[in-house]
């Protein structure tokens, strides 16, 4: 029977991708689990394996095209195989991957997708019509509708262009990370209620302890490997900040499996490292290295990526002093650290030079109280301003 290759949605987010390059001719014989194609996803670039054995009879999109999650493809089956139906747009196509099962995307009755350039945007007609109206590209309108459509209200908010003494500039296309980012940053700032609270910790004995941690173990972990145990340190006494909010319930998870924002040049990913309350510093510093890298070259899998139940970003390498971190659900919470500053403070009624750094929390409301937040970063607080607990071996669950 002809398979059906189809352009996997490998995570909530993705909602299309890049066929970047066919590994496989039209007329080659092809291996259940061979690569047939390397695409490119909102986060990563990996391959895409056939799920069947066959000829790949048919291919219907070329390298370099941007696609919707679900369209298909091609189509693998035998020589003398009748695949006009594989090649029906009436077979729904359902993809399975390593991560998680992906149904295909549709198009609801109110929309449909117009071609700008190269990109493909989805728009209902009324919002078509109105952008027609107004002069409106839809390319740089964020949709508000089911799976980023754009609606007749998203045209409607934004402005008119001026008729004259238009600026000039060049259209750089969105990626796909890039995409992805605005998509989630949409889907949580404006319907997540956030509340911030902010610390700063004094960051000499950990300074401290991380060069004699380094000296005394030939181990080199980051501040940021610091901030992942001590939080997850931080997380065993005050778990209900370890949570999810999920509508009608509260969401506990018994791991503290950690993201880490790591800056790209077209956007951010979080790769994420799993069970940290049960990892030494060491193991913590190991990972999250090799993650960092892969991260970089686009290498991770979905599921290195995803499922976070915390998050930390730390800017404080570029001079940021603090800032507030977006969160992104299910997420509740999320960790935005700044530098460590050289300040003057006052000890004893003397002035002295200190290093400290300030962090602060992002919560989502629905889940986390304030009285709940400040705990937490009091606990923090306290963790990294007497380091020692930091080099104890894997936390018992």
């Amino acid at each position: 029977m002809a398979s059906r290759v189809v352009m996997p949605k490998l995570t909530d987010t993705m909602e299309e991708g890049v066929l970047l390059e066919w590994k496989k001719r039209e007329g080659d014989q092809v291996q259940a689990g061979e690569a047939l194609a390397e695409i490119e996803t909102d986060k990563a670039v990996m391959d895409l394996e056939a799920f069947a054995s066959g000829i790949l009879r048919k291919i219907l999109v070329q390298n370099g095209e941007t696609v919707e999650s679900g369209k298909l493809l091609g189509v693998i089956g035998e020589a003398d195989e009748d695949i006009t139906e594989a090649l029906s747009d009436k077979v729904m196509p359902v993809a399975s991957t390593s991560a998680k099962p992906a149904a295909a995307s549709t198009t609801s009755p109110d929309t449909s997708p117009m071609s700008i350039g190269e990109q493909r945007v989805i728009a209902s007609p009324r919002a078509k019509a109105l952008a027609t109206k107004r002069g409106i590209d839809l390319s740089t309108v964020i949709g508000t509708g089911p799976g980023g459509r754009i609606v007749e209200e998203d045209v409607a908010n934004m402005q008119e262009p001026a008729t004259s003494a238009m600026p000039v500039g060049t259209d750089q296309p969105l990626t796909q990370m890039r995409k992805a980012i605005a998509r989630a940053t949409v889907q949580s700032k404006a319907p997540v209620p956030h509340f911030y609270l902010t610390r700063e910790i004094d960051m000499e004995a950990a300074e401290q302890f991380r060069r004699q941690f380094k000296k005394d173990r030939q181990s080199h972990p980051s501040l940021t490997d610091l901030l992942i145990k001590a939080v997850a340190l931080a997380l065993r006494k005050h778990s209900r900040l370890n949570v999810s909010y999920v509508g009608e319930a509260i969401r506990q998870y018994e791991r503290v499996d950690i993201g880490v924002a790591v800056g790209m040049e077209d956007g951010l990913i979080t790769p994420v490292i799993r069970d940290c309350g049960a990892k030494t510093l060491e193991t913590i510093s190991s990972e999250s290295r090799a993650l960092i890298e892969r991260a970089k070259q686009k290498r991770l899998q979905p599921q290195e990526y995803s499922g976070a139940t915390f998050s930390i970003s730390n800017l404080g390498m570029f001079g940021v002093d603090s800032f507030l971190a977006v969160l992104i659900p299910p997420q509740a919470a999320s960790l935005a650290v700044g530098a460590v500053r050289d300040v003057p403070v006052i000890v004893d009624g003397t002035v002295k030079a200190g290093r400290r750094m300030q962090v602060t929390l992002s919560c989502d409301h629905r889940a986390i109280d304030g009285v709940m937040g400040a705990k937490f970063l009091t606990e923090l607080k306290r963790i990294l301003e007497h380091p020692q607990e930091l080099a104890a071996q894997a936390i018992k669950s």
